[in-house]
């Protein structure tokens, strides 16, 4: 197994062990193709997750919220994520194993994505996204 594949996968199931122990029901999508990697059932509604493996500079959490489709080692074709595709990008970031939920109304026509664990450096607030206000979903 690739190793982005298994960071994937371990990303999933830190995801999905993150949202059972906050008492939501989870279910996992049959095959490859589909544009989420979990839906969630909140308040009654199901929501499709799309889970990102991330890893922090320290300071920042760079979440790419588009996918690749590789062919003899080739990028085919690139997926963006978008609110029409899916719910929210679930982020389990390594480093802090830690668990982000962005929803698809802030990530919506963006390739990547920043969220900020401390401060900047120049006290810059504007367009600046908190890591820390998405732990919630």
């Amino acid at each position: 197994m690739a190793p982005l594949k298994q960071k994937g996968d371990l990303a999933e199931l830190m995801v999905a062990a993150d949202l059972r122990r906050r008492g939501y029901q989870i279910c996992i999508p049959f095959g490859e193709d589909c544009n989420y990697d979990l839906v969630v059932e909140r308040y009654g509604k199901l929501e499709r997750v799309q889970v990102k493996h991330a890893r922090s500079d320290g300071s920042v959490i760079t979440v790419r919220c588009r996918s690749h489709s590789l062919t003899n080692g080739r990028v085919r074709a690139t997926k963006l994520y978008t609110a029409k595709t899916v719910d929210w990008i679930a982020v389990w970031e390594s480093t802090t194993a830690t668990s982000y939920y962005v929803p698809s109304s802030v990530f919506d026509g963006f390739s990547t994505l920043h969220l900020r664990t401390v401060p900047t450096r120049n006290n810059q607030s504007l367009r600046i996204r908190h890591a820390a206000d998405f732990l919630e979903i």
